[in-house]
């Protein structure tokens, strides 16, 4: 008898558009995975930066306060200590009407180039009752919170 043909599955038809779109499909869903881990990491280190940075502009405004004008001093970032010299700095706390008491009203961090900054909005009482809010702009440098800028 005749040897008959092998068995031969049918040819498949190519279908590059579905596997471009799969393809296109899990691209996309790998870029939402990296965009909500970036976003996740952001709002991680923003709230870590919440506490440090309210005790950093507490701590200042503490001094401030109670007339340690060498312990604000240090508190403040190398680019105000440059403008500030330690003499002037201590006149300046010293110089009628003097800060008598604070209140910290807000604390707002944001992150610049991936580096946490923080603006503490606070509420200070000068002698004779006089009150007024001020913006203390903290950032992270050397590894410790500053108050940066001009405090007052």
């Amino acid at each position: 008898m005749g040897a008959g043909q092998p068995w031969s599955r049918p040819a498949r038809r190519h279908r590059p558009m579905r596997t471009g779109l799969a393809f296109a499909g899990f691209g996309v869903a790998l870029c939402c995975v990296g965009v909500a881990g970036l976003g996740a990491w952001n709002l991680q280190t923003v709230r870590q930066a919440a506490g440090p940075i309210r005790e950093t502009a507490d701590g200042f405004l503490s001094e401030v306060t109670l007339g340690d004008s060498d312990g604000a001093y240090d508190r403040l970032c190398a680019d105000a200590r440059s403008r500030w010299s330690a003499i002037g700095f201590t006149s300046w706390v010293r110089t009628p009407p003097m800060v008598t008491d604070y209140e910290i009203t807000d604390v707002s961090v944001a992150t610049r180039s991936g580096r946490p900054h923080g603006t503490v909005t606070v509420k200070v009482t000068r002698d004779g009752g006089l009150t007024e809010e001020r913006r203390l702009p903290v950032v992270r440098e050397g590894g410790d919170w500053r108050v940066c800028g001009d405090p007052f």
